[in-house]
């Protein structure tokens, strides 16, 4: 019931804000258009006094977070969507509407068991900022440093809940009806972002990654993470070193005090692809919203991050193949990307490589040595999903976060400059990385790190080898064993099913006499017929049991 009604309240949003004036009708088969000409919201008029990204911005906080979440993402594609509609909706990155104060004061003394009064020697009851999720209110410890308290909205956890279980069912349904929509994994990609949102809402959860995050960084002075004060943090509650930095969305901002803007977007790049490779620990949550610069040497410039709540990691063989992915690609080697895809399990092992091969020449070919300006990842993915139809792709939900991650960073990268060349400054990076990972050095590394274990149980490898081999002279009796074992709950199966078939056919035989003996006088034959037929049944069953 309660998935229906929130099916209800999108269906009433929806319409309330005629958002169906912002779907490309001729994208739409002529049965959808026909439908939406003759839906009955159409009898209700356009707001005024709102524009379309005004309308858009307003229906996706009635939502709920999840459909924020959305617009945020949005907000930093001016390329798929038009600007009028990016402004508003770069005001969900942190001005959505705060909850009451009150509330907020309530839940921060419940969860850290004493007065405002006694916690802070100052707190502004005004948020500084409000996002999906949470807000943010300014502070000063006791001992005179400045904090920004973050505070989860109160019930946020039931609209979520509801929200995922809507989408769970409409996956279901996609899942059970669509053969295309079971490529695309939506069950595992929903059950991922349950997982990656219900850890968003445990702030020490997100207190663990910005001190994680904060610790991997410490030493390159091109990503600060501001500290985290745990005695003041709480599962719904965290207190941070409240920072001073510049948004990175306020370009004119950045150019007024002479900032490197080449050198900021370079190291943009450069800090996502250190987050992914050498850490395997990587900020999920890239928006303006949560990125700025510090105010201090602008020739060398610093990014300062924040809202650490969303991370993500690769396992070693994911890297591995990504690395070589991004690389073939960046030399232009199709080949090569397409037998990785195929080695990865990304395609079916079937797939003929040199027809997906030359389909993703013709996809990523005309993107070579352009300026980002000139480049939109976004249709590239779309061109590339489109392509891999033919080829049974499916959808890898570990490398969503880190999709939507570059979706994010080339948005940025397009605001700060526009005519940075993502190759020429990745590139070199990753090759830079295979070598650290698989040359000598790296072989000499994981040596010195196994040693100890081949130290520790170099006594014990007589026995395992003699154990192994005994085992391998036993393979074949175990294996004869098996076969025997088999073939004999084969037969039993096969019994056990000709005694069924018996049973049913003498059930049969005896309900069909029994019928004819009720019937005897009606259709005119003798009573002991019916009777020596039932008979004849019952005694089959019997013989054959």
């Amino acid at each position: 019931m309660s998935r229906l009604w929130r099916l209800w309240k999108i269906l009433f949003v929806f319409t309330k804000y005629r958002l169906d004036g912002l779907i490309p009708l001729h994208l739409l088969p002529l049965s959808v258009r026909i439908l939406l000409w003759l839906a009955p919201w159409r009898l209700r008029p356009v707001p005024a006094k709102l524009s379309r990204g005004a309308r858009l911005r307003m229906a996706l906080e009635a939502l709920g977070p999840i459909f924020i979440k959305f617009g945020q993402i949005l907000s930093t594609r001016p390329d798929l969507v038009p600007e009028d509609i990016v402004q508003e909706l770069k005001l969900l990155q942190d001005k959505v509407p705060p909850f009451p104060e009150d509330e907020a004061i309530a839940l921060i003394e419940s969860q850290l068991g004493d007065t405002i009064a006694n916690l802070f020697a100052e707190f502004s009851s005004k948020p500084l900022a409000s996002a999906s999720i949470a807000q943010v209110h300014t502070a000063k410890l006791n001992d005179g440093k400045d904090v920004v308290v973050k505070v989860v909205r109160p019930g946020i956890e039931h609209t979520i809940e509801r929200d995922l279980q809507l989408l769970e069912t409409m996956a279901r349904l996609a899942v059970t009806y669509s053969s295309e929509a079971r490529r695309l994994k939506p069950l595992e990609v929903v059950e991922d972002y349950r997982h990656t949102i219900y850890g968003e809402l445990n702030l020490q959860i997100e207190a663990s990654n910005a001190t994680q995050l904060r610790r991997n960084f410490s030493e390159s002075g091109h990503l600060y993470v501001p500290e985290v004060y745990w005695e003041y943090t709480r599962s719904k509650v965290m207190t941070s070193e409240r920072i001073y930095g510049i948004p990175v969305a306020n370009i004119d901002e950045l150019r007024a005090q002479n900032t490197d803007m080449k050198l900021l977007a370079e190291r943009g790049v450069e800090i996502f692809f250190t987050q992914v490779f050498r850490d395997s620990f990587f900020h999920a949550d890239m928006h303006p919203g949560n990125i700025f610069v510090s105010r201090e040497n602008p020739q060398d410039p610093e990014y300062i991050g924040i809202d650490c709540g969303i991370v993500g990691s690769l396992t070693e063989e994911d890297q591995h193949y990504l690395a070589m992915n991004l690389l073939a690609f960046f030399n232009q080697d199709y080949y090569q990307v397409a037998q990785l895809h195929v080695d990865s399990g990304w395609v079916p092992a079937t797939t003929k490589v040199h027809e997906l091969a030359a389909a993703i020449r013709s996809v990523c070919e005309p993107i070579f040595e352009k300026p980002l300006a000139e480049i939109s990842f976004g249709q590239v993915l779309i061109q590339l999903f489109s392509t891999a139809r033919r080829f049974d792709m499916e959808v890898q939900p570990q490398l969503v976060l880190l999709q939507k991650t570059l979706l994010n960073i080339e948005g940025l990268g397009r605001q700060l400059y526009p005519q940075l060349d993502l190759w020429s400054t990745a590139k070199p990076f990753l090759e830079r990385w295979m070598r650290e990972r698989f040359g000598p050095k790296a072989a000499f590394a994981e040596l010195k790190r196994q040693l100890p274990t081949w130290i520790e149980k170099a006594p014990k490898m007589p026995g395992l080898v003699h154990g192994a081999l005994t085992r391998l002279n036993h393979m074949d009796e175990n294996q004869a064993q098996l076969q025997r074992e088999i073939m004999a709950l084969r037969k039993a199966l096969e019994e056990q099913n000709r005694q069924k078939r018996h049973l049913t056919l003498g059930s049969l035989v005896s309900l069909s006499g029994l019928a004819l003996w009720w019937q005897a006088i009606a259709l005119g034959i003798p009573e002991v017929l019916g009777i020596g037929i039932g008979a004849f049944g019952l005694l089959w069953i019997l013989l054959k049991a």
